[in-house]
């Protein structure tokens, strides 16, 4: 039997479907998954051995340039007709899936009106499936990859099912700059988001690297836009230890990923995906709420704030102090705090 996933994007929502994956390659192993998303993180669901195809699609790069975005439809609904699917699942919940997923001329199943984030999507769907709120999203997929491919839910913790995936990376050889920069003891700082209201102030990330000065090891700090890059360089000006990474693909920062002593990062995509390899480190969730993404697991420590008003869930922080560049949530979270949860998971590194 063979099945379509559409699961898009973003990063920690394709990261969040991997354990999924897993069950169901547990489960069903007569199925046979292939996963339409985003070409940006097409790498990550290549990553999965249960995945026997990915099929990268943009919508995104149409948002400025239509003229080309009726042809590029018709071909996908050509290609994905010609493998003839039995179902295809909507693990996303959003309009655009939907409608992507309905080319493919197989039945369409998903979450339920009171699940799915865009509820009106659902109305596209053959079948549906509830899936409540309150919980992970890792536990949510699990649920409606159970619920839809009819098997148990399994009582296991996640697997991210990438072990084959980090044993190639650690062997594979590194090209330059990577390898030099691998050479030496370092530790991965994940500072940019898409939202400046989870990003933590410079002078802690000033902080925390005299913190990992102290015992020999550096802060390599990748960047994604060219604020973040901005950002990476006024750090790294203030301390010898720390570098800001030259532009670096997925691939490239997966394979320093399984090569570093630990991350400290954000609520963010490269947050999630260190964990998903196994690398050991500390999460800081400022506005948004560490149990909705955060998975338990002995070797990464989630932080949530402090801060009163913490988590809010909002975008955008509503208070006085945001207007001036200080984000109280974020503030609230030393780097003292951080260090004491980050320096076990160093002393226990392989």
């Amino acid at each position: 039997m063979k099945i379509l996933l559409l699961r898009l994007s973003s990063m920690g929502d394709v990261l969040h479907t991997l354990p999924a994956v897993t069950d169901m390659r547990q489960a069903r192993p007569d199925l046979c998954l292939h996963w339409l998303v985003e070409p940006a993180f097409a790498p990550l669901a290549q990553l999965h051995p249960g995945v026997t195809r990915v099929i990268p699609f943009s919508l995104r790069v149409h948002k400025e340039r239509w003229r080309g975005l009726a042809a590029a439809l018709r071909d996908l609904r050509q290609g994905l007709r010609d493998e003839h699917y039995d179902h295809i699942l909507d693990a996303q919940g959003l309009y655009k899936s939907a409608l992507l997923g309905r080319l493919g001329g197989a039945p369409l199943w998903g979450l339920d009106a009171a699940s799915a984030r865009e509820p009106g999507a659902t109305r596209l769907y053959h079948r549906r499936f509830c899936v409540a709120w309150g919980q992970s999203a890792i536990s949510r997929n699990r649920q409606l990859f159970a619920q839809a491919l009819n098997y148990p839910l399994p009582e296991t913790p996640p697997d991210y099912g990438l072990q084959v995936a980090i044993a190639r990376l650690r062997k594979d050889t590194l090209a330059q700059p990577w390898s030099e920069l691998a050479r030496q003891p370092f530790v991965l700082g994940f500072h940019g988001t898409s939202r400046e209201n989870k990003e933590w102030q410079e002078d802690h990330w000033w902080a925390l690297a005299a913190l990992l000065r102290q015992v020999g090891l550096r802060l390599l700090l990748p960047a994604g836009n060219a604020r973040e890059a901005a950002r990476a360089r006024r750090i790294a000006e203030q301390a010898d230890n720390v570098v800001a990474l030259p532009p670096a693909t997925l691939p490239e920062l997966a394979a320093l990923i399984v090569r570093a002593d630990a991350y400290v990062g954000m609520d963010t995509g490269l947050s999630y995906l260190a964990g998903a390899l196994g690398l050991a480190g500390v999460t800081l969730y400022g506005p948004t709420a560490r149990d909705r993404f955060s998975v338990a697991e002995s070797r990464q420590a989630s932080l949530q704030s402090s801060e009163p008003c913490a988590p809010c869930g909002k975008s955008r922080c509503p208070l006085p102090e945001a207007k001036k560049g200080l984000i109280l949530c974020q503030q609230a979270m030393r780097p003292e705090r951080v260090w004491t949860a980050l320096s076990p998971l160093l002393e226990h590194r392989s």
